[in-house]
């Protein structure tokens, strides 16, 4: 067996397939971070020659849309059955469990403009959704993409502490001592529930005047 980081490595080495190397990238970007990740730490990790990975990966942009189109194809939400509401609430419940499963990735994601694509499961999934909730179809775009927007910010401001720190704050300084972390909501549950349930009324507000007339 060749000793890591030095195979020969090649067009046709059977270790360079696209879903090992992007697979690879991720355990590096979970254990790591997105800055932490370099051609030649995956070459290491895979055991291959640095300059094999550009036959199959041009440059780190490219490996990091890879990896994130690995991690999107991950996301098989389960909300067949219920009303529309519950399926939003199971929706964003899976959405965010991959998030958690992912934090560096997805905070690094988060910040471009281009996180979330019209081929994807969760765009695909979200506008399904808003149909079937009897958002009109002309519509369901612009809604889908403040609704989008608002939950992405919610996971940006919970992976990168912004939330919990908020959280403990007080309205006022004279408003008495600190909250603690277990008062405060550490695991964020309760404001990820409270999220999702003004995004709902939001939508229903929407509905009223449509579903009036």
């Amino acid at each position: 067996m060749a000793k890591t980081g030095q195979a020969s490595g090649g067009r046709g080495d059977a270790r360079l397939t696209e879903k090992g190397i992007y697979t690879a990238a991720l355990r590096l970007i979970d254990a790591d971070g997105v800055g932490a990740l370099s051609m030649r730490k995956l070459a290491a990790v895979l055991g291959v020659n640095p300059m094999s990975l550009y036959h199959h990966v041009p440059n780190k942009a490219a490996l990091l849309r890879g990896v994130k189109n690995l991690v999107a194809a991950q996301f098989q939400p389960q909300v067949d059955g219920g009303i529309w509401q519950e399926q939003l609430y199971r929706f964003a419940e899976d959405f965010r469990a991959l998030a958690h499963r992912h934090p560096n990735l997805i905070v690094h994601s988060l910040a471009g403009p281009d996180f979330i694509e019209p081929e994807d499961p969760f765009w695909t999934g979200l506008t399904g959704i808003l149909n079937s909730a009897g958002v009109p179809a002309t519509e369901v775009a612009a809604v889908g993409a403040v609704l989008a927007s608002l939950f992405s910010g919610f996971l940006l401001a919970e992976g990168n502490g912004t939330l919990g720190r908020l959280a403990a704050l007080q309205p006022t300084p004279t408003a008495g001592p600190a909250a603690t972390a277990s008062s405060a909501d550490a695991g964020g549950d309760r404001s990820f529930t409270f999220a999702v349930q003004t995004l709902i009324a939001g939508i229903e507000a929407h509905l009223s005047p449509v579903t009036s007339r």
